[in-house]
């Protein structure tokens, strides 16, 4: 599977799109990154068929074959889940068409390429006898649509609060920027992940015994940290709002290919060599010239993390009063990176019946507050004005 066309394509991709621009250590690709999430995911999913085996078989029905044949399937969707990345990954998300009134994601494409160009890899593997999968139920569970055996359960490993993905993103990003604010306890989160049953006839979810709620707020720490130190730094987020002004110059219509049939082949043609060989070429318009030089967008205003109507009265004041000085404007609430109060059940293994949210054991997740916070750029050559523009409402509002 690794070696198909597909999949290697993604040797091609980088993780955090421009972010080498502000942490120059950060070159590494979805490549190794989905390697990463299918190891963790089969270390979590080896962890819960231990620890939580009883569940697994009464509630489940799982027996010893059935649960071999769907850590395959796990293993799989986890190391797929990101086929289907454009080029520089959720940098350039936003130049995917639309359809049904709202813009194809990458994980519609990368369950269009597992359903379509590595089927035949999938099943007809001599590997596969043992197993008897088909495409459909990895993409199905990639997707957590109903088509998928047990979807909401196994589904939490691909897509939830303690999912294998996140759980490398995070140490894997903080280890290439060289910031420390990604690290969490793996090791803890492991002897502690739970299947843990719910009420009213709902299959059961994932969660950690009491023992290891420290390591799950620490896990949702990092993802916060990450967020405001990495995935939303200033100048980062300047190089996604460039790269996107670049790629609708050079993609036809502005757009990438759609998700089916010779659009899906050709959407697999683009990567960031393909993108970088039309920068280096001259091609991208006044976005690829920034780019090339480094000479991005300044941020000039920004809103407090947490921010308040009043904080957002201000912001129009300002946005008002810069006028056409505005270059962009780049809110952390359509980030691809969010974070907010999860609800990660804890459960206390001396008695299964006292299950509570992570957030009444933990006032610090309790407390956190989805980030909305916006961001105002001018072109370097206007960031003096702007400046002074923005003085003149600042004073008055301290008089």
């Amino acid at each position: 599977m690794i070696s198909q066309p597909a999949f290697q394509r993604l040797r091609r991709i980088r993780q955090l799109a421009w972010t080498d621009y502000v942490y120059p250590g950060a070159m590494h690709t979805r490549f190794e990154h989905s390697l990463g999430v299918m190891q963790v995911a089969t270390l979590l999913y080896d962890a819960i068929c231990d620890k939580s085996a009883e569940i697994l078989k009464s509630d489940l029905a799982y027996n010893k074959d059935g649960l071999g044949r769907d850590r395959q399937l796990v293993r799989f969707a986890a190391l797929l889940h990101d086929v289907g990345h454009p080029p520089f990954s959720h940098g350039s998300e936003d130049l995917f068409p639309a359809h049904d009134g709202k813009n194809y994601k990458h994980e519609d494409y990368s369950v269009a390429i597992i359903r379509s160009e590595l089927r035949s890899a999938i099943e007809e593997h001599s590997l596969n006898a043992n197993y008897g999968l088909h495409a459909e139920d990895i993409a199905a569970l990639v997707e957590g649509s109903a088509k998928a055996r047990q979807p909401i359960f196994w589904r939490d490993l691909i897509a939830g609060q303690m999912d294998a993905d996140r759980m490398d993103y995070l140490l894997r990003d903080s280890y290439h920027t060289g910031v420390e604010y990604g690290g969490y306890d793996l090791k803890r989160i492991l002897t502690t992940i739970r299947a843990i049953r719910s009420r009213g006839g709902h299959p059961p979810q994932l969660g950690v015994s009491r023992g290891g709620w420290h390591a799950a707020e620490g896990l949702v720490l990092a993802r916060y940290f990450m967020f405001t130190q990495v995935y939303f730094h200033k100048t980062r987020v300047a190089y996604d709002v460039h790269l996107r002004g670049a790629l609708k110059k050079l993609l036809p219509h502005g757009r990438f290919p759609l998700p089916t049939g010779e659009s899906l082949k050709s959407y697999l043609r683009w990567d960031d060599w393909r993108v970088l060989g039309l920068l280096g070429s001259g091609k991208g318009g006044a976005d690829g010239t920034c780019l090339r030089s480094r000479n991005h967008y300044r941020r000039v205003y920004e809103t407090p993390e947490v921010s308040t109507k009043k904080d957002f009265e201000m912001f129009e004041k300002v946005k008002r009063r810069l006028g056409k000085l505005v270059a962009a404007e780049e809110s952390a609430a359509k980030s691809w990176y969010k974070t907010g109060p999860p609800d990660i059940p804890v459960v206390d293994d001396h008695n299964p019946k006292d299950v509570r949210p992570l957030s009444k054991y933990s006032s610090v997740v309790r407390g956190l507050k989805a980030n909305n916070q916006v961001f105002l750029y001018v072109a370097p050559e206007n960031f003096d004005s702007a400046e002074s523009r923005i003085g003149e409402i600042t004073k008055h509002v301290r008089k």
